[in-house]
Parts: structure tokens; C-alpha cells; sequence
């Protein structure tokens, strides 16, 4: 910069009015708000909601709110610095605990913007995705893309918590969110696909070989499998270097929803990890074990279930703080939405 930008009450008030009047406002008073040098601001705070805290009040919920009133019986995570009321975690990223109880149904509806399901706890719970039906074990990634039926139903005994991710405020904030309600799902009498056709890595179904790539051909990755590969992949990974895993289209090897990327990370007993610094945002969910997070300086203790939100361009250090166990964690980022708008950042220290 060569000199400083003019300030608005640089401006006569009366010209000033006559921009307001006329739906006008001067760009240069408040262009480093819009457009800093170096780094981008950010209002979102590093946040971090402890699982142990939430579920008694969302198991209340379930006594305060039918189903029937509620359609999804969620407690959304909302980041302080966003304004709660926007519902947030970070400014494209929606996350939100479901709570459904045994012989529920959370009736059958599709909308613009595209969601997952990660199962926290319980048994028993199923979603149907276009007449698939997906079985929602602890761990389970479950999808439902952009567009495509889905209802839940438990039954089984006892509740079932998932953690719900979507691209919401993105969609919201273009002015393209929208649901439509439809009917009871005619459920397919065979397995889901995660059971069936897409068993092992780097193997599928070979009629896919001839036909146009689906969109969407895998719903549900079951966790317990995701865990092995972890595991497996530790073993060849070099001290330092995270042990990673992402979620995939096992037919186009694309992210699995176009806005929003999956990843899940094991850190080794007693590891000290510093991920690469990125332009993404991104919401980390313990899935097992404990330790600390540090978040550009601020520092959170961490256990089981619990969740916490990084803002764009954040240095992060994560600590396992097990001597003897590995830890788990699942990450939702929004990589593939700044990919695609193209100023996605892999940052040097």
C-alpha cells in the first residue's frame, strides 16, 4: 500500500446520504474489511463441545419433543463467534447431534443441501437413502447427497446419536436451501452396497466398467473397517507423517460429496501431530481415546465423542494424550468447495 485508504467520515454527510438513498456505498473505506493483505480475517472461534455436556440435554429433548413436533431432533453446534442463531460451526459447515429413540421414524425428505450421518452411539438405527437401507453402527459414514430421499427409523432398544454434517450455511447463504416432504420409503430387500459391491479397495462391481460412473455409489462406510485400514497404514507411515485415511467415491476416487471432504485420523500412542497449515475449515470429532488440540495458541482438552471447530488458515497441534493407546478421530472439512472455487491453500508454517 502506498498511502491509506480514506475514511467514511472523510465524505461530506450529505453525499454520504445521497449514496444511501440510492442503494450505493463507497468500496474504499471498508475494503480491508472485505479484502485484508497476507490473511484472511475470520470470525469463527476455535470451539470445542464436550460430548459429556450434550447428551444429558439432548436425551431431555427427547423427553421435552416428540418426533412428531421436531421432524429432526437436533442440537446444533453453533461456533459463539457466528452468531448462534446462524448455526454454524464454521462458515460453511453446519454439525448438529440427532438423537432418535426406539420405534421413531424421522419422516421421509430430500433437500438442496448435501449431509452425512457419523454414528456416535447406539444400536439399532437405520437410514434409508433412496430405498437403501444403511444400518447405523458407531463409527458409520453414512451419506445423503444433495437431492436424494432419506428417512430414519430405529429398531432397536436404547437411543442412537449421530453427529450430522452439511454444507448448509453455504447453501443457505446462495439462497438455494430448501426440503420437500415425501413419502414412507419403499425399502429394497437386499443388503447395502458397503455389505455387498464394495467390499475391498481398489475392487467393483465389473458391469460398473460399462456404464456411465454413478453419482453416489457407496452410501455407507462402516467404521470398522475404516479402523483396519488405519491400523494397517500406521505401520508403513513414518514418524511425523499422519497416519490419514479419506472417504472416496470407490468408483471415481472423487471426494464423497461435492462441497464437503471426510477424512479419518489415528494418532499413535503418545504422538504429537502439527497438520500442514490450509486455507479449509474444517470440525473434528473424537471418535475414540483422548488428548489436547491446540488451535492458533488456544488449547482444549479432549475425550470421547467430543467435537471441536478449526477456522480457516488455524495452526493446529493435536496430542494423544495415551501412552498405550491409539486415538481415532473423524473430520469434516470444506476442501473440495474451495477446490472448486479454486484458492484452496496447502500453507507453509
Amino acid at each position: 500500500m502506498t498511502s491509506e485508504l480514506g475514511k467514511l467520515e472523510d465524505l461530506p454527510v450529505s453525499y454520504r446520504n445521497e449514496l444511501t438513498e440510492r442503494n450505493l456505498v463507497p468500496l474504499w473505506p471498508g475494503l480491508r474489511n472485505v479484502l485484508p493483505y497476507e490473511r484472511p480475517a475470520h470470525n469463527t472461534r476455535p470451539t470445542l463441545w464436550r460430548y459429556e455436556e450434550i447428551r444429558p440435554r439432548l436425551l431431555q429433548a427427547g423427553e421435552l419433543t416428540p418426533i412428531e413436533k421436531a421432524e429432526r431432533r437436533v442440537l446444533v453446534l453453533a461456533n459463539p463467534g457466528l452468531e448462534l442463531e446462524t448455526m454454524r460451526a464454521t462458515p460453511t459447515i453446519y454439525v448438529g447431534m440427532q438423537l432418535i429413540l426406539p420405534g421413531e421414524t424421522a419422516p421421509n425428505h430430500r433437500h438442496t443441501p448435501s449431509a452425512i450421518r457419523f454414528v456416535v452411539e447406539g444400536s439399532g438405527a437405520f437410514t434409508l437413502v433412496n430405498g437403501e437401507k444403511c444400518p447405523m453402527q458407531k463409527g458409520d459414514l453414512i451419506l445423503t447427497p444433495s437431492g436424494l430421499w432419506h428417512e430414519h427409523g430405529h429398531e432397536g432398544s436404547g437411543p442412537v446419536v449421530w453427529l450430522d454434517a452439511l454444507d448448509l450455511p453455504f447453501v443457505y447463504a446462495v439462497e438455494a436451501s430448501y426440503a420437500i416432504e415425501g413419502p414412507k420409503h419403499e425399502t429394497q430387500n437386499e443388503l447395502d452396497a458397503s455389505q455387498t459391491r464394495y467390499r475391498r479397495g481398489g475392487l467393483i462391481p465389473y458391469s460398473s466398467l460399462n456404464r456411465q460412473r454413478a453419482h453416489y455409489p457407496l452410501l455407507r462406510y462402516p467404521w470398522g473397517e475404516v479402523k483396519d485400514a488405519l491400523l494397517a497404514l500406521a505401520i508403513d507411515t513414518a514418524v511425523g507423517e499422519p497416519v490419514q485415511l479419506a472417504y472416496v467415491n470407490p468408483e471415481s476416487g472423487a471426494e464423497c460429496l461435492p462441497t464437503l471432504g471426510f477424512s479419518a485420523l489415528m494418532l499413535r500412542p503418545g504422538e504429537q501431530l502439527h497438520p500442514q497449515r490450509r486455507s479449509a475449515s474444517a470440525v473434528m470429532h473424537v471418535v475414540e481415546g483422548h488428548g489436547r488440540v491446540e488451535i492458533d495458541g488456544e488449547s482444549f482438552d479432549w475425550g470421547g465423542a467430543d467435537t471441536f471447530a478449526i477456522p480457516t488458515h488455524a495452526e493446529i497441534k493435536l496430542v494423544n494424550a495415551s501412552s498405550v493407546d491409539p486415538a481415532f478421530l473423524f473430520i469434516v472439512d470444506d476442501a473440495p468447495l474451495q477446490r472448486k472455487l479454486g484458492f484452496y491453500e496447502l500453507l507453509s508454517e
